[in-house]
């Protein structure tokens, strides 16, 4: 370790952790300071475990020592690696802006180079699957919880986060739409902030489902600012991990009674062969393309923009893609 440099204020690295995501507090919403707050906790843990108990004292060297071990300490992929490192820069830079570390240290941060096809998640359920899954819901589990939360999440691509927030009045059934309202201090907030807040089309089908829940099956109860949350648990607002949960069940094959290769008999509920949410939103974005969706109205309907929904979201192949263009030019 180096003496400390000339001009450093010393701290803790934990501490300036907690000073850096109180910046973040300031201009980002809560889901992006926890995107923060995971990826800088590996550089406290790797100094806390090697002595580095003031950031002055933190090296180029050590920073190639971090990276390695967080490398096989987690056995992550390169993309992961990629925004790890990324976001270990973008602490690094802001520690300089206090004078917790070397002005340059930031720009010792080696950032691996993530290949196009390595840049998107591969986990992404089919259309087919979708489907599937649906039509056992409509028939064995209609109007449940699970029934409303799959079908909402396909049909509409919405996040998580956003299904989590929905409120009973938010789901219009007359005029066929969900309402997405931004309400951080009421413990709902939407990723892209108040420029995510918009109404959402459903089908007929969908308000049909939901309002048979909401009159039927739905937990009369409201959370904690006196809100009624459309999925709702014995305590109120059902919470992310229990959304995702359900999720992991609904989507696992042994839940339609189907062969599952990776189910177990443990209490673990993520088979192998499940999926995430954000597999369901890429799935349905993609989906949507692949029927011929303008790009625009994707985009708009799924509160994502052009370049992020074509670099992370289309999983099209190219013969699909050409398939697409082919059947334009025909009508020409």
């Amino acid at each position: 370790m180096t003496t400390q440099q000339s001009g450093l204020e010393p701290i803790e690295p934990r501490k300036a952790r907690e000073l850096y995501l109180d910046h973040k507090r300031t201009a980002y919403t809560e889901a992006t300071v926890r995107d923060h707050s995971y990826q800088t906790e590996s550089l406290v843990e790797w100094c806390e475990e090697n002595g580095v108990d003031n950031l002055n004292d933190l090296t180029g060297r050590d920073i190639q020592e971090l990276r390695l071990w967080r490398k096989e300490a987690g056995d992550i992929n390169v993309l992961t690696l990629n925004k790890y490192m990324s976001a270990t820069r973008v602490f690094l830079k802001w520690c300089a802006s206090i004078e917790a570390v070397q002005t340059e240290l930031h720009e010792k941060v080696m950032i691996p180079r993530v290949s196009p096809p390595e840049q998107r998640a591969d986990e992404i359920i089919k259309p087919d699957t979708a489907k599937e899954i649906l039509a056992y819901l409509d028939r064995f589990h209609y109007a449940s919880l699970d029934h409303v939360l799959f079908a909402l999440l396909w049909e509409t691509g919405m996040r998580l986060g956003a299904v989590r927030g929905v409120d009973v009045p938010d789901v219009e059934i007359r005029e066929e739409r969900v309402l997405l309202r931004h309400r951080p201090d009421r413990d709902t907030n939407l990723k892209n902030g108040s420029r995510g807040e918009r109404p959402v089309a459903i089908t007929s089908e969908l308000a049909a489902v939901v309002d048979e829940y909401v009159d039927r099956r739905r937990r009369d109860v409201t959370d904690e600012y006196g809100r009624a949350p459309l999925f709702a648990s014995r305590q109120g607002r059902m919470s992310r991990a229990t959304l995702r949960r359900h999720v992991y069940e609904i989507t696992a094959p042994c839940f339609r009674n189907e062969y599952c290769k990776g189910c177990s008999s443990d209490s673990d509920p993520k088979c192998e062969d499940s999926v995430s949410p954000h597999a369901i939103r890429r799935g349905s974005i993609t989906y949507y393309l692949a029927e011929d969706v303008p790009v625009e109205v994707v985009s708009g309907r799924m509160n994502v923009s052009r370049d992020v929904l074509k670099k992370h979201y289309d999983c099209r192949t190219e013969d699909q893609k050409l398939e697409q263009r082919r059947g334009f030019l025909e009508e020409v």
